[in-house]
């Protein structure tokens, strides 16, 4: 479905991010560990079609196609780019994100979607305090509202803290729904991840 190949950005010898590849399909979820401080986060605008790579492809269902690209895949808490505010409050993000998914966006509507995932103690705290595997949670069901959404690029979410089967399994839950879920983190996402599913920023897993 999803697939980059040797995705990189800056100068061969000195690069903003060196040259990547993952593949992601409905079976399950993908992990993959980006270098540097900014590269997870350039990793992530690349497999969503934001930033065109300076070497190496992106092919969605083996084609390049940057503005079905755009449309299919939803970038999920990826700084700068997908971020909550930390002091917003809970239901005012999911309120946001209501409406930019052109969902019933009412008061009532964020805190019915909060109860039904269990999370409405949290409504009026700030989404800094909201826990690292309900925030995952939270964040991709938010992002599976989007029209025409096929496939969620997470990023970094070890950054949050938490143990990482928690938001592994939120990923594999919802790669189970069939929305796959492709994380892209640090150099602490294979470190948390059993050794066969552990990526190398130049490998790729299926």
């Amino acid at each position: 479905m999803l697939e980059i190949i040797g995705a990189g950005i800056g100068a061969e010898r000195i690069p903003s991010l060196a040259p990547f590849s993952a593949a992601l399909s409905g079976d399950r979820p993908s992990f993959v560990a980006a270098e540097g401080e900014r590269g997870p986060m350039l990793a992530s605008l690349i497999a969503a079609g934001r930033l065109v790579p300076d070497r190496g492809e992106v092919l969605l269902d083996g084609r390049t196609d940057p503005e079905a690209l755009r449309r299919a895949v939803v970038l999920v808490d990826t700084p700068v780019v997908a971020e909550p505010a930390p002091s917003l409050a809970v239901r005012t993000v999911v309120q946001e994100e209501l409406r930019f998914a052109a969902r019933p966006s009412r008061r009532r509507d964020a805190e019915a979607l909060l109860t039904s995932l269990g999370l409405e103690r949290w409504s009026c705290a700030p989404m800094l305090d909201l826990p690292p595997t309900d925030r995952v949670r939270l964040l991709l069901e938010l992002a599976a509202f989007r029209d025409g959404v096929r496939a969620l690029v997470l990023t970094s979410p070890e950054r949050h803290g938490g143990h990482a089967s928690g938001w592994r399994r939120v990923a594999e839950e919802f790669t189970a729904r069939g929305l796959p879920v492709l994380v892209i983190g640090g150099a602490a996402v294979p470190e948390s991840l059993p050794a066969a599913s552990a990526a190398a920023p130049t490998g790729s897993l299926r």
